[in-house]
């Protein structure tokens, strides 16, 4: 016998939506790649986990999945942008004679830290000093000096390490006051940062470069 019905008819239940299983192709490389945007934007001292995943288009624990803090994700940024300056210091150090080299790895190195002056602040900030708590961002520090170590020993192998350092501390000074800015302004002719870059690298070299002209005094100013 047929079951009677009561005559309203009867409301179905929207079914219960399942939780969705997290997926995303590559987070991972999707997080740095945010972090690099992030960071050009808001510099090292304002960026955050949140705002990096808000820039994957990921939910706000989605990075806890590779990274365990904020820190963690940082050194994986400075990593890569160390692994991109010893990339350019390679290329660099294909040039075979060794004065030529010396300067155009000085070159690249300012080069990479004007391209990327964010990277290049957070490269060597704070985290640097715990590099042993992040084994392969001391690796890829320690491959770019490298390059810079070896050239520096081809061209001079008794004096090659203080060579190198003296060229690091050239380019690496150079590069902060041009991303800083603190060149601007001053009342001598500086030309492009490559073109000085490379001037005072001739004369860390101990070659002699033609004297800089003196600035040209501004016009009087008319006063109508």
């Amino acid at each position: 016998m047929e079951e009677k019905t009561s005559g309203k008819a009867a409301t179905k239940r929207p079914a219960k939506a399942q939780p969705k299983p997290y997926h995303h192709g590559n987070l991972r490389e999707s997080l740095l790649a945010a972090a690099d945007t992030v960071l050009a934007e808001q510099g090292v001292h304002g960026i955050t986990l949140r705002d990096v995943a808000k820039a994957a288009g990921v939910s706000h624990a989605a990075p806890y999945h590779h990274f365990g803090s904020l820190n963690d994700l940082l050194a994986a940024v400075a990593e890569r942008a160390f692994v991109r300056l010893g990339s350019a210091l390679e290329l660099a150090s294909a040039e075979p004679d060794t004065g030529e080299r010396l300067l155009k790895i000085n070159d690249a190195y300012v080069a990479c830290a004007c391209a990327r002056p964010e990277q290049f602040r957070l490269m060597f900030g704070p985290l640097l000093t715990r590099k042993a708590e992040y084994p392969a961002l001391q690796a890829a520090a320690d491959r770019a000096f490298g390059f810079l170590l070896a050239a520096a020993c081809a061209h001079d192998a008794k004096q090659g390490p203080v060579l190198a350092l003296t060229g690091w501390s050239l380019a690496h000074g150079l590069s902060n006051l041009l991303i800083d800015g603190a060149l601007e302004g001053l009342p001598i002719p500086l030309g492009k940062p490559q073109e000085l870059a490379r001037q005072l690298a001739l004369r860390a070299l101990g070659v002699s470069t033609p004297p800089v002209p003196p600035a040209q005094p501004s016009a009087p100013r008319v006063v109508g």
